[in-house]
Order: structure tokens, then C-alpha cells, then sequence
């Protein structure tokens, strides 16, 4: 079973959170993985006026088409032909409906860049830019029928290789697991945080009902069995509940943790708490 993981930003970000972790006296250790992401992409390509008229009812394609449309509108209101624009101040990397606008600009000769400033050569209407437009297959899966008997498809995969730094908590204890999601809400990412909150909360009540049946069940196999006949287990009640699933695979890993961690003693199918 899994420790609970915070991602940092950077090296230096997971060092430090790690010293901070092991200040306030929370064993963890630090982690660097090179992730693999494989993200697939549909694309459609035509005239503006030409991806607007066909794109009627295909609501990703109308709403990407309606961003394109206001950021064109927007970038040349005042903007003179000869005159300079910085594209850094114009949008970023996360911006794709303005990169695919300056893009098309580009490609049509509108536009000149140099070091990062555009200037404008012509005002070219935007019915008439030619564009390529992709969207996550996730997105536009249930419209591709229809993409496809309109405009036509392409696919794009990308596959990109990046380093990751994580800091594990190696904690199964409720009160030192809170500290440690408030330490790292200033080193980590705040999606680990998210994940390791709820991943924090199972693993504590996990250890609690383990070492709990553990003093009614001292031999292991017993003790795996009591545990599958609760699973789930739940937390909280109403509309607001966390359900803890497990198999007996797991629950040996989680007694190995336990374990190390001081709580119980395992020898065999014997347990000592």
C-alpha cells in the first residue's frame, strides 16, 4: 500500500519539505520517478467561416470557435499595421485558443515574429484564416461521428517524459498525518494534497481498525479474515462519506507497514500488538 505522497514542484521543494517533515518529527523519505504522459488529440482543419458553418451542434468545436472569435476580435482592436505587440503579454503557453489565432496569423502572413514580438503586416478578416484545431479524444468523443461526416479527422498522440519529485509520509497516525498536509501546502502540488488528504484519512483509519481487531485476533489469518468481512469500511455519514476497499494482498502489505512503523509484531500467523 502506497504512503501517502506529496508531488513537489521542484528538487529543492522536495528537500525541503522533507527536512520540514522530519523537524516536526514525521519519518518520510523522497522520491524521483521519470513519468511517462500519452495524451491523444483529435484535430479538424479548415477556414474559420468554413469550421463555423459546419460545426453546428458540435459543442466543443462552436465554444473553441466562439473563444477564437473573441481573442481576434480583442487583438486587433487598436493595433495598427507596422506596429509591435509583445506575444508574451498576449497570452501563454495554456492559452490555446489565442496560440491557434496567432498561429493561423502566421501561416497566413498577417503577422511577423521576432523574438518573441509580433508585428502586423495586414488585417486579415478572420472568416478567412485557416485553422487547426485539436481536442482531447476524452472531449470530443461523443461529437466524433459527426466531426467526422463534417469536417474530417486527424490524430495527434503526444508523448512526453518529465521528472517528478515526490515526499512520502511514512505515518499511519491521524494527528501527525494533519501536520504533514500543513507543511507541504507550501511545497506541494495542490492536487497531491487533495489525494494525499483522503489517502491520509484511509490509511489512519485503516491502522485504527486493524490494530483495534488486532487484540481480539492475534493470529494474522484470522485477523485478514475479520477485516474482509468489514470491508467496506466507511467513514463519515450522509452525503459525505469515504468507503475504504481492500484486498488480502493489501492488507499484508499494510501489516508489513504497521510493523515497521512500530504498532504490531508479526511472526509467522502470529500477531503482537
Amino acid at each position: 500500500m502506497r504512503n501517502v505522497r506529496f508531488e513537489a514542484l521542484s528538487r529543492d521543494d522536495m528537500n525541503t519539505l522533507s527536512r520540514e517533515l522530519s523537524r516536526a518529527g514525521i519519518m518520510n523519505r523522497t522520491l524521483e520517478e521519470v513519468v511517462p504522459e500519452v495524451s491523444h488529440y483529435v484535430t479538424v482543419k479548415g477556414a474559420f467561416s468554413e469550421l463555423l458553418e459546419k460545426a453546428d451542434g458540435i459543442e466543443p468545436l462552436e465554444e473553441n470557435l466562439s473563444s477564437i472569435g473573441e481573442f481576434y476580435r480583442s487583438l486587433m482592436e487598436g493595433w495598427e499595421i507596422g506596429a509591435e505587440r509583445d506575444l508574451n503579454t498576449l497570452l501563454d503557453e495554456s492559452d490555446a485558443e489565442g496560440l491557434a489565432v496567432v498561429a493561423a496569423l502566421l501561416s497566413a502572413g498577417a503577422v511577423e515574429e521576432d523574438d518573441g514580438r509580433l508585428t502586423l503586416l495586414e488585417r486579415p478578416p478572420l472568416e478567412g484564416l485557416n485553422f487547426e484545431l485539436r481536442f482531447p479524444v476524452e472531449e470530443i468523443e461523443g461529437y466524433l461521428e459527426a466531426v467526422e461526416e463534417r469536417l474530417g479527422v486527424g490524430m495527434v498522440t503526444e508523448y512526453t517524459l518529465s521528472k517528478r519529485y515526490y515526499v512520502e509520509a511514512l505515518e499511519v497516525d491521524g494527528e501527525l498525518i494533519d501536520s504533514a498536509l500543513e507543511i507541504a501546502e507550501d511545497y506541494a502540488t495542490e492536487e497531491s494534497i487533495v489525494e494525499a488528504t483522503f489517502d491520509g484519512i484511509a490509511r489512519s483509519v485503516l491502522a485504527h481498525v486493524i490494530l483495534e481487531l488486532a487484540e481480539k485476533h492475534r493470529r494474522k489469518n484470522e485477523l485478514i479474515k475479520a477485516l474482509m468481512e468489514r470491508e467496506p469500511i466507511t467513514v463519515g455519514d450522509g452525503d459525505e462519506r469515504v468507503n475504504i476497499y481492500y484486498d488480502e494482498d493489501a492488507i499484508e502489505d499494510f501489516l508489513r507497514t504497521l510493523q515497521t512503523l512500530g504498532y504490531l509484531k508479526v511472526k509467522g500467523n502470529r500477531i503482537w500488538v
